[in-house]
């Protein structure tokens, strides 16, 4: 109010040069009088949550931006009933749950949606494949466009809005099984528009023309217009971007970096003007950009560009825009830039003739270099005082990294394979019950997990047993080891397996690592480790550095076939499953989306898991008399690790030993003794005999340490 009247009333006392100093002194009692109060631009954390309360603002997007959105509309729960069993077999009732919804996505239309998430895992892929069953129709936000027929259904056609000018979605009976019966948390990938926008372009659009786009930097690749007010979404933006407003007419025009000046000197100006130097401490130590990132599914990343020198202050911007790390850093780094540089300012002194220089234009001054903004203007005695301060350039790429990110994985399934299987507990402590391991995976990359069932009557019924694990790194075995000692590094043989997909992956490992456990894998019944994973393509590698029989596996060495199975040992990626002590062929089955019929696995228990491992060192010592000396060292399963100047744990509850002697003619003899030796007569081998010796566990027996003794004319004692 203040510019018009003054305005009137100059250029009826001045003319032009009086219209022009009452617009300007009316310009500086509207922004004292009608100072608006403080702005509230978008913040990050409000556009990534989905909300359904009344009065909630709704974005306007540009580009491409994944957004939240608001509930508009939905349906009570729809419950779903299923009956299994009769004839014979118990009656099961199980009850799944769906909805409808709609979601308002956007102030101003779209072209399309991509990627859709749900509890931030994906439900529409980037090939608008839906990972769940549902219905799904979008609205573009046209002026045009009808209501959706679903809410006309349940609201009545002459009561259901058609929500012109705002793009929303809706769902039509969306399975909510995978979401815990509730309609989930959703975020859309927005695009509306086919390319990027400048900054200039959606201040135009933000002020409904009242801007002019000018030449205000950018590409943006997305940006959602949220705010109390316009100038709260503008003025963070214009600022960022490094730009300025212009008074051009009845409209604003937005100037960034250098164009078109005028030199001081052509309006009266006799020198370069008096330097002032703000303190250091003016300026902020550090400035942080928050943003969205595209190239991680548009999460809000921060990048922060600092200076050296005093200070502690950081300025935070939060840019509601989709920018790549590079382009993030850029801006931090040229507004402290340009933070720095606006320190200095030039004070000149001019004629009357620069009153047609408005605060905002560009200026050079004779003998320095650059351009200059004039951001103050002031009239005395017809003296017109310019503050300058100078034009920095403009933003600029910048090295940066985005950080880790683990992004929700679009892909296919596949088919599930399973493996199941019995080895000796892989732990430190002892099993009291046999304990069976479950490895799955997909053919693949999307697969994720099935739902386990187990049988103990070979089929005849099945008891859930809970979920698989992450996947497992599984495959076959196309070219088994030979044969080799378990106490030696073998060199000489090598492995070639085939994964199931090329999502898995093998890696090296030196030997400290495979002390530790690295590289465990079941190949077939034995479990080995590898030093050296060599890629053969084809999803093929090639394991060399073996270490043979592990953990008291060393009966399965040489007896792996091609085609066998290949299951990476890894902590998180195998599921167990306790059996009763007895227990004989254990079924396990696994379903999935893409197996809905299951795949099953039979599982023949024989107590490894919880019976100690065989003897080793199993010796015979001849004696003069002709008697001989049987010794071994037993193991256990509780004490893997090598400790010096200690023996393993017993790990029993008692030491006992169990010797079978099976002569080359007649009946077998057992022998029990609780020290890890016995003596035999010549009359007791002289013929030449097997001695087969287990060590006795809580559970069961370990398997058998084997030695053949010849006859006694052959050994020459």
């Amino acid at each position: 109010m203040a510019t018009l009247l003054l305005t009137t009333l100059g250029g009826a006392v001045g003319g032009p040069i009086g219209a022009m100093v009452g617009g300007l002194l009316g310009q500086r009692v509207d922004r004292e009088i009608f100072r608006p109060k403080g702005r509230e631009g978008p913040r990050l954390s409000e556009l990534k949550l989905q909300s359904s309360s009344y009065g909630t603002p709704i974005p306007q997007v540009f580009g491409t931006l994944r957004i939240a959105g608001s509930v508009i509309w939905a349906t009570d729960l729809v419950e779903h009933r299923r009956r299994e069993g009769g004839k014979g077999r118990p009656t099961t009732t199980s009850y799944s749950y769906s909805a409808s919804f709609a979601v308002a996505l956007s102030a101003r239309p779209i072209i399309g949606v991509g990627r859709i998430w749900a509890d931030g895992k994906l439900l529409r892929g980037a090939a608008s494949d839906w990972k769940a069953a549902t219905g799904f129709r979008l609205h573009l936000g046209g002026e045009d466009q009808g209501p959706d027929p679903l809410i006309a259904a349940a609201e009545g056609t002459s009561l259901a809005p058609a929500h012109r000018g705002t793009a929303y979605a809706v769902f039509e009976d969306l399975d909510l099984t995978d979401f815990g019966n509730r309609i989930p948390s959703l975020s859309f990938e927005v695009i509306a528009d086919p390319g990027d926008v400048t900054a200039g372009a959606i201040c135009a659009a933000v002020s409904q023309g009242r801007i002019d786009p000018g030449d205000a930097v950018g590409p943006i690749a997305g940006f959602s217009a949220y705010g109390q007010s316009q100038r709260g979404v503008i003025e963070p933006l214009v600022q960022a971007m490094g730009a300025w407003p212009l008074a051009a007419g009845d409209r604003l025009h937005l100037a960034a970096g250098v164009g078109a000046d005028i030199s001081v000197h052509q309006v009266g100006a006799s020198g370069p003007g008096r330097r002032h130097i703000a303190p250091v401490d003016r300026v902020p130590h550090a400035v942080a950009v928050s943003h969205y990132d595209p190239a991680r599914d548009y999460q809000a990343e921060l990048q922060q560009a600092s200076r050296p020198g005093p200070g502690n202050r950081v300025e935070a911007i939060e840019l509601p825009a989709a920018l790549d790390a590079g382009a993030a850093k850029g801006l931090a780094e040229a507004m402290l830039s340009r933070a720095e540089m606006e320190r200095e300012r030039r004070i000149v002194d001019t004629n009357w003739q620069a009153m047609g220089i408005a605060p905002g234009e560009r200026v050079v001054i004779k003998g320095e270099p650059g351009q200059w903004r004039v951001v103050d203007w002031s009239l005395e005695r017809m003296a017109v005082t310019l503050e300058l301060a100078r034009i920095a350039p403009a933003p600029i790429q910048a090295a940066a990294t985005p950080g880790r990110f683990l992004p929700s994985p679009d892909q296919q399934a596949g088919e599930t394979i399973l493996q199941a299987f019995e080895v000796p507990h892989l732990g430190e402590g002892m099993l009291a019950a046999p304990r069976i391991l479950v490895a799955a995976g997909g053919t693949a990359p999307g697969w994720r997990r099935a739902a386990l069932s187990v049988s103990m009557d070979d089929g005849t019924s099945w008891q859930p047993a809970g979920a698989t694990a992450l996947p497992a790194t599984i495959g076959v075995v196309e070219h088994p080891p030979g044969v080799a000692a378990a106490e030696l590094e073998d060199l000489r043989n090598e492995a070639v397996v085939q994964l199931a997909h090329g999502g898995m992956q093998l890696h090296d490992a030196d030997a400290a690592g495979m002390d530790r456990g690295a590289n465990l894998a079941l190949l077939g019944d034995e479990l080995l480790q590898f030093g050296e994973a060599e890629p053969l393509g084809d999803n093929r590698w090639r394991l060399r550095r073996l270490w043979r029989g592990r953990r008291g596996t060393e009966a399965a060495i040489g007896h792996a076939a091609g085609g066998g199975r290949f299951v990476m040992i890894e902590a998180g990626k195998l599921t167990d499953y306790e059996v009763p002590v007895g227990s004989n062929a254990v079924r396990i089955m696994a379903t999935s989306p893409s197996d809905p019929h299951g795949v099953e696995r039979t599982v023949h228990c024989n107590g490894s898991s919880c019976t100690p491992p065989s003897p080793v060192a199993l010796q015979a010592l001849f004696n003069n008399d002709g008697s001989v000396d049987l010794t071994w060292v037993r193991r256990s399963r509780s004490g893997w690790r090598w400790t010096d100047g200690a023996d393993v744990p017993l790990g029993e509850e008692a030491e006992r030993y169990q010797v079978r002697i099976v002569p080359s003619s007649g009946t077998p003899t057992i022998i029990e003794t609780s020290i890890p030796m016995i003596a035999l007569s010549a009359d007791a081998w002289g013929e030449g005999i097997d001695v087969e010796v287990r060590q006795g566990g809580n559970h069961g027996l370990s398997p058998p340490a084997v030695i053949t003794i010849p006859p006694l004319e052959d050994t020459g004692v």
